[in-house]
């Protein structure tokens, strides 16, 4: 998978996609990561890219231009069509999904992450200052994108933060499929508790069913372990949920009815141990 980052800060980016899962992906050849300067591709000597707003305002806007020419430097300017007066025309040469980042913008979901990790060919935008001209997301057929209900100082970190996600699911990657398998997102809810070596720290102990070798009997409390937890951090993911009648009964007898807000002072669920 090919994924373009045009920004400003290129320099942001080394540390993050140049460690770790990412790097070992790189190296594989899973994936394809190319940062582009904004800056070299400005018209002027001062390599401006942001403007005063047309109607006033505070702050400044990024120019259209910039992010028009990395387009076209990445997929031709001259489109799909052939030699003018030939009588084929050349193929359509392939187009990155565009995606800009923008507190705008849908939040980001596991869903969508999904979906991006099936396209072939990603090219990020990263905006700054006040954001960048409207034209670009029309022009270029971006989807907007927001990690939440906050404001950042840039798209930098959304577009790692979206790499990252993208390319923990491509094959290959993690080394085993398994790792996606149970995760929260996955099936709708969020991951059951993990535990590790020791089996009692400060007083603390791992759940006695995890340590039984009942692999049915873990499964189960995995599960149920998964619905508590969901019905009390992220009630409204149950909506659309695939729960079983014994499932919403159980939630039900724990005060945590499936769909229903538990509300800022509901405490944590009990871990059945």
């Amino acid at each position: 998978m090919r994924i373009d980052i045009a920004t400003i800060f290129p320099a942001m980016f080394a540390g993050p996609l140049g460690t770790s899962i990412l790097a070992r992906a790189q190296e594989a050849g899973l994936l394809d990561i190319r940062i582009h300067d904004l800056r070299d591709h400005t018209s002027d000597r001062h390599r401006t890219v942001d403007d005063y707003p047309y109607g006033g305002g505070a702050g400044m806007v990024m120019r259209p231009g910039p992010f028009f020419s990395l387009y076209d430097s990445l997929v031709g300017a001259d489109g799909e069509s052939g030699e003018a007066g030939s009588r084929e025309a050349a193929p359509v040469r392939p187009r990155p999904r565009v995606v800009l980042f923008s507190p705008a913008g849908k939040v980001l979901s596991q869903q969508t992450v999904r979906r991006y990790a099936g396209e072939p060919w990603l090219l990020l935008i990263c905006g700054h200052y006040e954001g960048i001209d409207d034209r670009v997301a029309a022009g270029l057929g971006a989807e907007e994108i927001s990690l939440g209900d906050f404001v950042l100082t840039g798209g930098e970190l959304p577009a790692m933060v979206l790499v990252d996600g993208i390319s923990r699911l491509l094959p290959g990657v993690l080394g085993t499929d398994e790792s996606l398998a149970e995760e929260s997102f996955t099936a709708g809810l969020l991951e059951y508790p993990q535990f590790t070596r020791p089996p009692e720290i400060r007083g603390l102990t791992v759940p006695a069913v995890l340590l039984s070798g009942d692999h049915p009997a873990v499964h189960r409390w995995r599960r149920e372990q998964s619905l508590l937890r969901t019905a009390q951090r992220r009630p409204e993911l149950l909506a659309s949920a695939c729960l079983t009648e014994e499932e919403r009964a159980m939630l039900e007898r724990a005060g945590l009815g499936a769909g229903a807000d538990a509300g800022p002072d509901a405490g944590e669920p009990e871990i059945i141990r």
